[in-house]
């Protein structure tokens, strides 16, 4: 059992994030960076809180080109806020009627950019502005054309895609904390239950080994294998000869696990092995294959090519980044070229098609390292584990 990681990250953590993304900034000409989502002002600020589940206030986090960041937040966030290592807090109530933020936005962006500058601000696909289209449109209108927006998406996704040792720590434990979770599934009573219980018994199991959250916990069910991995528990009563599937985000002090595992109930069925054990295989090649240089499309082809004949990839990518968010850049498909490099975590999760419309998905956790892949998800049973017979 690993030992829990120290909570945060010291004031040093946030200055070398902050200088890393201002050197790209001036490399890019960039005056400023705007950010307005829970994960990019989490991770320059170390703001954290369950209040980003509230939909009606917005939050503003500005990085100039040398400095600290400047968070201008709802007044409800200030001594929250004021934890964090950051010291230049403005704030207004909200929501408010006429002005919700955008004048003090405004004239902060001015007053470190001056009246002509460059401003950056995350637009490409895997992000969105948490603030309204109308906000948006008075932000714009007040700054005018001297102040020009420029897409800074891959700037900040690469700064964000190299994790720290720190960070890595609290993936690692989080994926530690789900496993155990993952190897009490077998020992569940599983007699008259359905997916609802069996999903709760789960979640449970999760906060008792420690994890903060179970946020994010999908799966289904079915003779011989199940036909989405997205869903939400339903009333379905489990039976001998099923397959289920739980796939799960938890999180610890920020931070998700991303992995599933699959099990029979009662005994396994020949499609069900066979598609287990070719998933395991091209998760396997795609482990040791890892190394930096690489790119994601490099890494796709190589599981891909270890399941002839099926359509793994029809759901559009078989794996991503991960870290703050669920599922961040990149992504393992047939067009990403993004290089690994160390401390990227990403996770691995071939899929296939088999029988007559089931599905069956498998994923690990890993960090890519100098030498090649570090595993932090517990490695799954190389055949489809079984439950009790019911």
């Amino acid at each position: 059992m690993l030992t829990a990681p120290e909570r945060g990250f010291p004031a040093t953590e946030f200055e070398q994030r902050t200088k890393r993304v201002q050197l790209a900034m001036n490399s890019n000409n960039i005056d400023a960076l705007l950010l307005t989502t829970h994960a990019d002002i989490f991770y320059f600020s170390g703001f954290l809180t369950q209040f980003w589940q509230s939909p009606t206030r917005p939050w503003f986090l500005l990085i100039p080109q040398s400095g600290k960041p400047i968070a201008i937040i709802p007044n409800i966030g200030v001594e929250c806020m004021q934890r964090t290592w950051l010291d230049d807090i403005r704030s207004w109530p909200s929501p408010n009627e006429h002005d919700d933020g955008i004048g003090l936005l405004a004239s902060t962006i001015k007053e470190f950019c001056g009246e002509s500058a460059n401003l950056g601000v995350p637009m490409g696909h895997g992000t969105h502005m948490r603030m309204p289209m109308n906000s948006i449109m008075e932000l714009q209108k007040n700054l005018g054309s001297k102040i020009p927006w420029q897409d800074v998406t891959e700037l900040v996704q690469h700064v964000r895609s190299i994790k720290s040792e720190r960070e890595i720590e609290k993936i690692r434990y989080i994926c530690s904390i789900a496993s155990r979770a993952f190897s009490r599934v077998p020992t569940y009573e599983l007699t008259g239950r359905n997916e609802i219980d069996l999903f709760r018994q789960f979640k449970i199991s999760c906060l008792e080994l420690g994890a903060d959250d179970c946020a994010y916990l999908v799966g289904a069910s079915g003779l011989d294998g199940y036909t989405d991995v997205i869903s939400p528990a339903g009333n379905r009563q489990l039976k001998s000869g099923d397959v289920f599937i739980l796939d799960t985000g938890c999180i610890w002090d920020g931070y998700h696990c991303d992995f599933d595992r699959n099990y029979a109930v009662g005994y396994a069925g020949k499609q069900a092995q066979e598609a287990y054990a070719t998933l395991w295989t091209a998760t396997q090649q795609g482990i040791e294959a890892i190394k930096p240089g690489m790119t994601c499309k490099e890494l796709y082809q190589v599981m891909m090519d270890a399941m002839p004949g099926e359509d793994g990839g029809s759901v559009g990518r078989i794996g991503h980044g991960l870290g703050i968010d669920l599922t961040e850049p990149p992504s393992l498909t047939s067009f990403d070229d993004t290089v690994l490099e160390p401390g990227m975590v990403m996770t691995l999760e071939p899929g296939l098609n088999y029988g007559n419309g089931l599905t069956m998905v498998h994923e690990e956790n890993l960090v890519v390292r100098e030498n090649g892949a570090e595993l932090l998800s517990t490695r799954a049973d190389e055949t489809l584990p079984v439950c009790q017979r019911i």
